[in-house]
C-alpha cells in the first residue's frame, strides 16, 4: 500500500472566518450544535450553516475602520506657514519625479580625420 499526499485537502484548524468578521451575526448556545451564523454582507442576510475557511467579503472586525484610524492619526505641523508636512499628493509626486529626471545631451558629431591624405 502506497501513501499519497493530497494537496489542497482539508485545512488544518477549525476556526471559522465568521468568528472575526464584522459582517457576521453569530448566535451561540451552550453546545456546538446551538450556533446560528448570518452573513450581513449579502442582501438579504443569508444563514451560513457551516464553518467558513475563505470569504471574498471578509472584513476583520479586530482591525480599526477608517473613522477610527482618522481619530488616532497624528497631526503634523510645520514651523513655516507655506510648507506642507506628511505625505505628498499624487500631483506633487509627479512634479518632483519630472524634476529629478536627468537631462542627457549628446555631444555634437565631430568628423573623423581623413587618414588617406598622408
Amino acid at each position: 500500500m502506497s501513501l499519497r499526499k493530497v494537496y489542497g485537502g482539508t485545512p488544518v484548524g477549525n476556526e471559522s472566518r465568521c468568528d472575526t468578521c464584522s459582517s457576521a451575526r453569530i448566535i451561540q448556545g451552550y453546545a456546538e450544535s446551538e450556533r446560528i451564523v448570518f452573513c450581513d454582507a449579502m442582501y438579504p442576510p443569508t444563514r451560513i450553516p457551516f464553518k467558513v475557511s475563505q470569504c471574498s467579503m471578509y472584513e476583520d472586525r479586530r482591525l480599526p475602520d477608517f473613522s477610527a484610524m482618522k481619530a488616532i492619526a497624528w497631526q503634523i505641523r510645520t514651523k513655516s506657514a507655506g510648507s506642507v508636512a506628511g505625505f505628498v499628493t499624487v500631483r506633487d509626486g509627479v512634479e518632483t519625479q519630472e524634476e529629478d529626471k536627468e537631462v542627457t545631451v549628446e555631444p555634437p558629431l565631430v568628423p573623423a580625420p581623413d587618414l588617406d591624405e598622408e
